[in-house]
């Protein structure tokens, strides 16, 4: 190799790592939350940081099942209530596996969306919404039906149509269409 191409290779990775610094110094100056192991970033849609979280591999598998992958990758804003494998786990034995089925798509569809508000709701304004509420604040889903919302001391909790209830385990997971709310139990419309 000669001495021009050596200069030209020693160029291209002196401006190969440059780049690379560049963009690790943008993305730690992220303000990120760590969800399942990994961190989530503002600047990811809701379905980029969803599929890096080791605890909702079974939430980003029924998203895809039910053809949101798109949906929930568009400009939004949305809020999403996102349970873990362990509150997909507590669902009697064999839900999941009958509802990622093709012919179950329609309900499918239908559980998640329920699980989703139109708007970017923090948990401050949550919050702010249930004391304007004197003590709770109904919200309504994308699905269509309400869910309500509740405080019990420094924690959030969401009461669903069946009267179960969620507790928000990780508030605050900003997105770049809008932000996610972790929680420990499936809501159903």
């Amino acid at each position: 190799m000669n001495t021009t191409s050596k200069i030209a290779v020693f160029g291209m990775v002196a401006l190969s790592f440059a780049f690379s610094g560049k963009v690790t110094a943008q993305t730690m100056k992220e303000k990120t939350v760590m969800v399942g192991g990994a961190p989530m970033y503002p600047s990811k849609n809701i379905i980029e940081n969803a599929v890096n979280s080791k605890d909702h591999k079974t939430l980003v598998a029924a998203v895809k099942a039910a053809g949101l992958v798109e949906t929930l990758q568009g400009a939004g804003p949305f809020t999403v209530l996102a349970p873990t494998d362990a509150a997909f786990a507590k669902l009697p034995k064999g839900t999941v596996e009958t509802l990622v089925k093709p012919e179950n798509k329609e309900m499918l569809t239908k559980i998640l969306t329920y699980h989703v508000l139109a708007g970017k709701y923090s948990a401050k304004d949550i919050w702010a919404a249930v004391k304007a509420g004197n003590g709770k604040s109904m919200m309504k889903t994308v699905e269509g039906e309400g869910l309500t919302f509740w405080t019990k001391g420094k924690d959030l909790y969401i009461q669903d149509a069946k009267g179960n209830s969620a507790k928000v385990t990780i508030a605050d997971v900003n997105q770049s269409n809008g932000v996610i709310h972790v929680i420990d139990t499936v809501l159903m419309p």
